[in-house]
């Protein structure tokens, strides 16, 4: 079986140089790929396990997300894995579907990741509060805990559900509803506030029965947008606070014959690429995704680096992208 002393043979370096090439230290571009290429050649195979136990660091972060039915979180966690990759690490992924997971706990207890990135935590999210209990290294990515001293990178939620009530008016939509998740995440109960508050500026008071509160899905927002445009006034304009649930949404008001954007707006939010798509053409509130990830990566590896450097609260600007679906 061959070695790490017959890596450094060949590639003409110290066992102190491939131990750096393997975990991604600091050597030159040149020398990185001749010990590369000489451990192909012997076709060594390091134990990254016994590595791990020898000096504490794993090169491994966790990433936690949530149900990946919803294209939002394969697509963060797209571009959160290129950008892990890109700065040498290898990635442990978790999903929440709104529970507990014990693997990421017992993960995080045991150090066997480095790190953890939660894209998905709510303020009573046990694994969250698990990570505080033990001090591990951590970033909130897109949802992040308002008063954590943590560090966190965020989209501009409020801003967001401002922007497309102004949309709206600007419009000359007054009759307007909203549909989406509880209020529970900060990205809902945020887009939720910055929407009222620019109706309020207005003098419009958005009644009850013009919210629907309760779930991102497909299914959700299909119904949902069913049960609004059954009201004895129906809403001119529809925001979803997620793309998914616009998309159930818009297919909900094409099967009653009704016309977008001639008879109703229908805006959504994230941006994911299938709202591009001929089929649904969505407008929506854009996300920085790769913005969010290579800054959640960078908020990581210094973390790392330095676990009691003051804490960065990040929050990036959003836009809404226009399409076929409002005027």
């Amino acid at each position: 079986m061959a070695t790490s002393r017959d890596v450094a043979k060949l590639a003409r370096v110290s066992q102190a140089t491939v131990s750096r090439v393997i975990s991604n230290g600091a050597v030159s571009q040149a020398t990185r790929e001749r010990v590369l290429a000489a451990m192909e050649s012997v076709g060594y195979v390091p134990d990254l396990g016994a590595r791990a136990m020898k000096t504490g660091v794993t090169n491994t972060i966790g990433v936690v997300v949530d149900d990946l039915a919803n294209p939002w979180y394969p697509y963060l966690l797209d571009a959160l894995t290129a950008a892990l990759d890109a700065a040498g690490k290898k990635v442990s992924l978790w999903t929440s579907n709104g529970r507990l997971n014990e693997a990421a706990l017992d993960a995080m207890a045991s150090r066997s990741v480095d790190g953890v990135i939660f894209t998905t935590v709510i303020e009573t999210s046990e694994m969250l509060k698990a990570a505080i209990r033990r001090n591990s290294r951590f970033v909130l990515v897109h949802r992040g805990v308002e008063g954590l001293p943590a560090d966190q990178v965020t989209t501009e939620n409020f801003d967001g559900g401002r922007k497309v009530a102004d949309f709206f008016l600007q419009g000359g939509h007054r009759t307007v509803a909203i549909l989406g998740a509880s209020n529970a995440a900060s990205t809902t109960r945020d887009r939720r506030r910055g929407f009222m508050h620019s109706l309020s500026a207005a003098g419009i008071t958005l009644e009850s029965e013009y919210i629907a509160a309760q779930d991102y899905t497909y299914d959700f927002g299909y119904f949902a947008a069913g049960r609004l445009l059954d009201l004895p006034k129906p809403p001119t304009a529809l925001f979803c606070t997620n793309d998914v649930s616009a998309m159930g949404a818009l297919d909900s008001v094409r099967d009653r014959g009704l016309r977008v954007p001639d008879d109703i707006w229908v805006v959504g939010f994230d941006d994911i690429p299938m709202a591009s798509w001929r089929s649904y053409d969505l407008t929506s509130v854009r996300q920085p995704v790769e913005r969010l990830a290579t800054i959640g990566t960078r908020l990581m590896l210094e973390r790392l680096e330095d676990g009691d450097k003051p804490v960065e609260k990040i929050v990036l600007g959003c836009e809404i992208i226009e399409r076929g679906t409002t005027g």
